[in-house]
């Protein structure tokens, strides 16, 4: 059993009454709810919280069957409650005893941000002069993103992040228990988000969750013995963690064997029908000469008849003697990676102005997972956005790169979302008729182009890969139909390990 599923086992005793033993001395939780909706009654009374619209009280009836009124109806929901629970514990929706909140705007105060890397304490503080004050002790949970459910506690006075919602409980309720429940729940409200491109936190859901409520004396009983297991579950999960980097390491290492083979032209036969790699260059390079007429300088790696390579520019008054790293089938070809794509740039320069929504703001950490991750980004206004995408235009099918930092990373864009890039990632457009998205994504991958990211990587702190060496990274070029039979054979062998 991995650590986090013993995790989720310790908490699923828990909140089914089974970790620890019931006190029959302990006030009945049936004692307890009553004085939540009592609370609650006069929480809504001064204006503090809004009536639900749907208020629920579940009780168990003479044939010892749940039931639920609703309004005027009653139904039974026996057949609906997820598990079994003690005599003293009493079931409710989630919106019985906690409910999201929100807080005004305010100004003039300059504080920390509080998105979900700062709490987590992965991400420098940045700082506001507006926005939602919350204070140390607040609870906060996530509603918008790929982790929504997450609860965090504020360390810090500062400004509410945009993804954020308060959460909010009564005073006759023990906030521990609460994230226990929430902290089991988590994977359910993961797994059932709505929305496509940046998801959210299903709400309904969240309100209409069945949960087992203990007698309060039990809630900090459950909530100290889940204390004492977490040292051995932290210490489970060190053991675990040492073991899966050693696989990981053989994974990565298989990976980039499979790539390896792949740009060398040996994991999948030659076709002698195949239109020649050089063909397919020769039609690219007149593509470029029409986009850039005058502008354009024809630049073209070939083999000569002593068997070495030669780099054509025009306009030079020798070709110049180029190394490659291996030889290739001879109807591939090598090529540099300006001679195939259409245009490279990288994002601003200067430090924009940030906003608390508007449109994201990439930089090399919401891709340094090799995916483009737009939940936890900073923003910009769309008036910056649109002045900075003159230069700078991500869009779908295009390509990003990291540059500065981590270099090398490169990551296709899958969304039509609007975003603006830091100076930190490269954009690399080109044309998808000639060289396949998949095949280029795992091109760059491929320790062919990771070497040459090392070894041209600039800098000692903030390490940089500028994009005139960007540019010159040698590329090894199949046919078209090559391209797509290895895109073809390393799914299927990535599929497999």
């Amino acid at each position: 059993m991995k650590a986090e599923q013993l995790r989720k086992s310790i908490l699923q005793l828990a909140i089914q009454g089974k970790l620890v033993p019931q006190n029959p001395n302990d006030e009945p939780a049936s004692v307890l709810l009553e004085r939540i909706r009592a609370e609650k009654q006069q929480l809504i009374k001064e204006g503090k919280i809004k009536k639900d619209k749907v208020d629920s009280v579940i009780f168990k009836g003479d044939d010892n069957r749940h039931y639920e009124k609703v309004g005027n109806e009653i139904k039974d929901i026996t057949d609906d409650l997820p598990f079994e629970i003690p005599d003293s514990w009493v079931f409710v929706r989630l919106s019985t005893v906690c409910w999201l909140g929100d807080i005004a705007k305010s100004t003039g105060e300059r504080l920390p941000y509080l998105d979900a890397k700062t709490l987590r304490g992965k991400a420098d503080k940045t700082y506001l002069v507006d926005g939602k004050i919350v204070d140390v002790g607040k609870k906060v949970i996530l509603v918008d993103g790929e982790n929504s459910g997450e609860v965090f506690d504020i360390p810090f006075r500062g400004y509410m992040g945009s993804t954020f919602k308060t959460l909010e409980t009564v005073s006759h309720f023990n906030f521990g228990y609460l994230n226990v429940v929430l902290d089991y729940y988590r994977d359910t409200f993961r797994g059932n988000k709505i929305g496509a491109a940046i998801p959210h936190l299903n709400k309904n859901l969240f309100k209409s969750l069945l949960v087992g409520i203990p007698p309060i004396p039990e809630q900090a009983r459950i909530v100290a013995e889940i204390e004492k297991y977490e040292p051995l579950i932290a210490e489970y999960d060190k053991l675990e963690q040492h073991a899966t980097r050693l696989d990981n390491e053989i994974y990565d290492k298989l990976k980039k064997s499979i790539l390896q083979y792949a740009i060398q032209g040996k994991l999948v036969p030659q076709d002698p029908n195949d239109e020649p790699a050089s063909e397919l260059l020769k039609r690219i390079r007149a593509e470029k000469k029409a986009q850039l007429g005058k502008k354009y300088v024809d630049s073209y790696i070939y083999k000569g008849d002593d068997n070495c390579y030669y780099e054509h520019i025009d306009g030079k008054d020798k070709d110049e003697a180029i190394e490659v790293p291996f030889d290739l089938p001879d109807d591939w070809a090598w090529c540099k990676l300006t001679n195939i794509i259409k245009s490279i740039t990288d994002g601003t320069h200067s430090t924009p102005k940030y906003t608390q929504n508007g449109i994201p703001f990439v930089s090399v950490k919401d891709i340094s997972s090799g995916e483009l991750k737009l939940n936890d980004t900073k923003y910009i206004s769309i008036k910056e956005h649109k002045e900075l995408s003159k230069r700078c235009n991500p869009q779908r099918g295009d390509i990003l790169l990291t540059k500065v930092g981590t270099t090398g990373i490169p990551v296709l864009i899958n969304v039509d979302i609007e975003f603006s890039l830091f100076v930190s990632v490269a954009l690399i457009k080109f044309n998808h008729n000639y060289i396949l998205p998949d095949y280029f994504i795992y091109l760059l991958k491929s320790p062919l182009v990771q070497m040459q990211a090392v070894e041209n990587t600039r800098g000692v702190g903030n390490k940089n890969w500028v994009l005139s060496d960007i540019e010159k990274t040698i590329l090894a070029i199949p046919p078209l139909a090559e391209q797509q039979r290895i895109v073809n054979k390393i799914n299927e062998i990535f599929a497999k390990l």
